[in-house]
């Protein structure tokens, strides 16, 4: 009798510790195997994104310098993902009516960097409160070798430094003279990106001085 009273007792035991511990084992296994499925669904979502093809809009034919985007000037072309550069324009929107400030070659992808825009300077810089300073150098011949891109140093004709680093943001590459320079009014202006303390210094001195660059 006590031995038939003790094993129900026992069995009893044995069963609710086993019990709850399977129980949280499938528990942790149903857990794992969701985590599994969402991580699958991830990847998938993400490689799909890295190597799937994407639309974007590239020149149908060379833009210039200076040039006002039409619609005509852009087609829609599918690339894949891996290859589509950072602030790749996809909306038509956003680039027709803006000025080019570097030249595109035909099937180039656009970007945000080749357009004018008030976000441009901070871009070129690195600098929030930066500016964009049309600049007529003295110099034609050095205003041709200018490219969106370039750092250069601005100085006044007395060698006085009006500001550094300053970043070349658009060069039209056409004096106004149609391209025959008759005086310093005639060289095509330079558009510089710089901070607005030297942007005031340089605008300024270029009323009543010759202005030259120093490349970097």
């Amino acid at each position: 009798m006590p031995r038939e009273r003790l094993g129900p007792r026992l069995g009893d035991r044995i069963a609710h510790a086993v019990r709850p511990g399977w129980t949280r084992s499938l528990a942790v296994r149903r857990l794992v195997a969701v985590a599994l499925i969402v991580a699958a669904a991830v990847v998938a979502v993400v490689g799909a994104r890295a190597d799937g093809e994407f639309e974007v809009l590239v020149a149908a034919h060379d833009l210039i310098p200076g040039q006002m985007v039409d619609a005509g000037d852009l087609t829609p072309r599918l690339v894949m993902g891996s290859t589509v550069p950072a602030g790749a324009i996809s909306d038509a929107a956003l680039a027709t009516g803006r000025t080019v400030t570097g030249r595109v070659r035909t099937g180039e992808i656009l970007t945000d960097t080749r357009l004018l825009s008030s976000r441009l300077p901070a871009e070129l810089t690195g600098v929030d409160d930066a500016r964009l300073v049309p600049v007529r150098l003295s110099d034609e011949a050095v205003t041709s070798l200018l490219r969106p891109g370039d750092v250069v140093d601005v100085l006044t004709d007395s060698a006085d430094v009006l500001a550094r680093r300053a970043v070349v943001a658009m060069r039209t590459g056409q004096s106004s003279s149609g391209g025959i320079a008759s005086g310093r009014n005639s060289v095509a202006p330079v558009l510089l990106a710089m901070d607005a303390a030297a942007a005031h210094r340089v605008a300024a001195a270029g009323l009543e001085s010759s202005l030259a660059v120093v490349l970097h």
